[in-house]
């Protein structure tokens, strides 16, 4: 008789870095001290994209970013010892408010370190929520690096912005709200920096809802996770316009969740960016950080390919200088062709400039700014350059007015597109 050979065992998986429940705990934790932003359908966005958009408002949070979800859950967790030290974070922005706001509320002290080149109005908002800030270091890796060092020599706690299930869990949040607003979701595309927002969401989601897209997209400035899921090697680089997700070097557990389940990377360009972001502004009229319009700039790419979906956005951040924000609206003004340069040849001689304003004007566009070159170009002695910028309805009108200008004799050049196409 033949023994039997024991029954072997399928070792059991290894428990996930963050789960369902945990998400759910945070929900529980955050409720009455984050902002449940609305999650509405997008009639317009839906008709430009092609499918149905729902947007998820976190730029409607108290601090203007979703990142007060994950600082604060993890600022909840703390023992009352770690309160009583305190806590440090590195961040460009958001997480630095989210971080500042919290700890603010729940009286910990909070020491925020910030690259030197953060835009002012984080810088400012951060010191207004009571946190001592310290700007150093060029890049975010830089300012991390002194967070550590700063932390351990003061015994803080360092909360991390993105690679810290507790930080995960709270982000994940935003999923189970969107999906309680719109079950019918069937595609979400999330921005990525390090991470930590669509490791939540796609945790929480594919936990409701396996049958779930997940996409992510990151500006093409910054591919890091591209890179590590893609195994690609491209560069990183420059100033993006979604400074908020310009991370080199996305993290340890975020990897490992977003390679299991999410579906796919984009990159987005810079200007597919910038018309995201006048989009949103202009048919929503809600203010979005070039990071918030990241994805909605992945939809606009990619139209194709969402055909028939019902497809959920998250607008991130809000947190954007105004000064940016105003030169953002000016240059999609002139890739539609509204605002334009031109650079108009002239025989410097009476009459000539009162001659092409009057061509201009009839052809019932505005003249905006006006200058005269006469010492500063290549023109002869008798010549002279005008640059004009002038105001059109739209791309057709701005064509009947160079025309009319050439019509009467002029030598006219267009500038009217800067930074490329979208």
């Amino acid at each position: 008789m033949t023994a039997r050979k024991p029954a072997t065992r399928t070792p059991a998986a290894p428990k996930p870095p963050v789960t369902l429940e945990d998400v759910e705990a945070a929900r529980r934790r955050l409720t009455g001290a984050i902002v449940e932003t609305d999650c509405d359908w997008s009639r317009t966005l839906s008709e430009i994209v092609g499918c149905k958009v729902w947007l998820k408002f976190e730029n409607l949070q108290f601090t203007a970013s979703f990142k007060e979800r994950g600082a604060l859950n993890r600022l909840s967790m703390l023992t009352a010892e770690e309160k009583k030290r305190g806590v440090i974070a590195m961040s460009a922005g958001n997480h630095a408010q989210g971080v500042a706001y919290h700890a603010q509320r729940l009286s910990i002290p909070a020491t925020i370190v910030m690259p030197v080149n953060t835009p002012m109005v984080k810088v400012t908002n951060t010191r207004g929520h009571g946190a001592e800030v310290v700007l150093t270091g060029e890049t975010v890796e830089e300012a991390a690096q002194f967070a550590h060092a700063h932390g351990r020599r003061h015994r803080l706690t360092f909360v991390h912005p993105y690679d810290d299930p507790l930080v995960i869990a709270g982000q994940g949040t935003i999923a189970l709200e969107m999906l309680g607003a719109a079950p019918e979701i069937d595609t979400l595309i999330v921005p990525i920096g390090g991470g930590g927002l669509i490791s939540g969401i796609a945790t929480a989601a594919r936990a409701l809802k396996p049958s779930i897209r997940v996409i992510g997209v990151q500006a093409e400035l910054y591919p890091s996770m591209y890179n590590v899921i893609k195994g690609t090697d491209l560069p990183m680089r420059g100033d993006t316009l979604a400074e908020g997700i310009a991370v080199k070097a996305p993290g340890r557990i975020t990897q490992e969740i977003v390679r299991r389940l999410v579906d796919d990377i984009v990159l987005v360009s810079e200007p597919e960016i910038e018309h995201a972001v006048s989009l949103l502004i202009n048919i929503e009229k809600t203010v979005v950080e070039g990071a918030g319009a990241a994805g909605l700039a992945a939809a606009l790419k990619h139209r194709e390919r969402l055909k028939g979906a019902t497809l959920g956005l998250v607008l991130c951040g809000g947190n954007i200088d105004t000064r940016l924000l105003a030169s953002v609206l000016t240059r999609e003004l002139a890739r539609e062709g509204r605002l334009t340069q031109l650079a108009i040849d002239l025989v410097d001689r009476p009459g000539t400039l009162a001659k092409v304003a009057n061509l201009i004007g009839e052809a019932g566009a505005n003249i905006v700014e006006v200058t005269h070159q006469r010492i500063f170009s290549n023109l002869p002695a008798k010549g002279t350059l005008l640059d004009v910028v002038i105001e059109t309805r739209d791309r057709a009108h701005l064509d009947e007015t160079v025309s009319a200008l050439r019509r009467a004799g002029f030598e006219v050049g267009v500038r009217s597109n800067p930074g490329g196409t979208y």
